[in-house]
C-alpha cells in the first residue's frame, strides 16, 4: 500500500500534498467514479476499506494485515452497509470516514515527524482551506457557495447559449458597472468543482448539473465547450450512473 515505510513526507507541504493527492483520489471514487466504486463494496465480501493514495489514485481492499499497521487504517466495514440505505446516504457516511481518515494520516506524519505547534497549526489552516469530502460529495460545500450555483444557475437558464452549454465563465461586461462585475466574480471564485472540490478559475471551462446543481470542471467530466453547445440537459458521471431503487 502506498503511504507505507516507503513514502513518509516530512514537511508540512509534503503532508500537504500527500493529503490533497488522497482527498483527490477518494473524490474520485465517491463521484465520478462512483458506479466502480458501488460495485466493489460488495457486502458478501469480508470488511473493506477505502484507501486513498498520495498519486491520486483509490482502492478498495482488506485492512493491512500487521498491527499495528505502518498507517491509521480507514473505516472497517463500508460494504456492509451498502444495501441497508440509500446510496446517496451511504455515499455520504463514507465520505464522512474518509475526511476522518485523512486527517489522522496526516497528524500520524505530523507527530512522527515531530511537526512544532505552528507547523501543526499551519498544516491544519491549510487543510481546513478546502472543502471536505462529504461536503463535496453532499454538495453543501458552503451553504453560501450553494446558494450563489443555484442564483448563478437561474440567471443562465435566462441566457440563450450559456443555458445549454453550462458553461461558467467571468462576466463579459467590462466598461459598465465595475463594482458589479468583481461582486460577481468573487461569487463566482467561491464556486467547487463537484469532482474535485478545487475552486473556480476564471480561465476553466465549467458545465452545471441539472440534476445535482452542482458546478464540475470540464475536464474532470471529459466535456469541452463543443460537446457542451450540443446538450440540452447536463448529467454528471454521478447522476447518470444512479440506478432506481424500489
Amino acid at each position: 500500500m502506498e503511504g507505507g515505510a516507503q513514502y513518509n513526507p516530512r514537511t508540512v507541504e509534503e503532508v500537504f500534498k500527500d493529503f490533497t493527492g488522497r482527498r483527490a483520489g477518494m473524490i474520485k471514487a465517491l463521484t465520478t467514479d462512483v458506479e466502480d466504486f458501488y460495485h466493489q463494496c460488495d457486502p458478501e465480501k469480508e470488511n473493506l476499506c477505502l484507501y486513498g493514495y498520495p498519486s491520486e489514485q483509490w482502492e478498495v481492499n482488506l485492512p493491512a494485515e500487521e498491527v499495528p499497521p505502518e498507517l491509521p487504517e480507514p473505516a472497517l466495514g463500508i460494504n456492509f452497509a451498502r444495501d441497508g440505505m440509500q446510496e446517496k446516504e451511504w455515499l455520504a457516511l463514507v465520505a464522512v470516514h474518509s475526511d476522518a481518515w485523512l486527517l489522522s494520516v496526516s497528524f500520524y506524519f505530523g507527530a512522527r515527524f515531530g511537526f512544532d505547534r505552528a507547523d501543526r497549526k499551519r498544516l491544519f489552516n491549510m487543510m481546513n482551506d478546502l472543502p471536505t469530502i462529504y461536503e463535496v460529495v453532499t454538495g453543501v460545500a458552503k451553504k453560501r457557495v450553494k446558494d450563489k450555483s443555484t442564483v448563478s444557475n437561474h440567471s443562465s437558464n435566462k441566457s440563450k447559449s450559456n443555458s445549454k452549454a453550462g458553461k461558467y465563465s467571468k462576466p463579459q461586461v467590462k466598461d459598465e458597472d465595475d463594482g458589479f462585475d468583481e461582486e460577481e466574480e468573487d461569487e463566482h471564485g467561491d464556486t467547487l468543482c463537484g469532482a474535485c472540490g478545487e475552486n473556480y478559475a476564471s480561465d476553466e471551462f465549467w458545465i452545471f448539473c441539472d440534476m445535482c446543481e452542482r458546478w464540475f470542471h470540464g475536464n474532470c467530466v471529459k466535456i469541452t465547450p463543443a460537446k457542451a453547445e450540443h446538450i440540452k440537459q447536463y448529467k454528471c458521471p454521478s447522476c447518470s450512473n444512479k440506478r432506481i431503487r424500489p
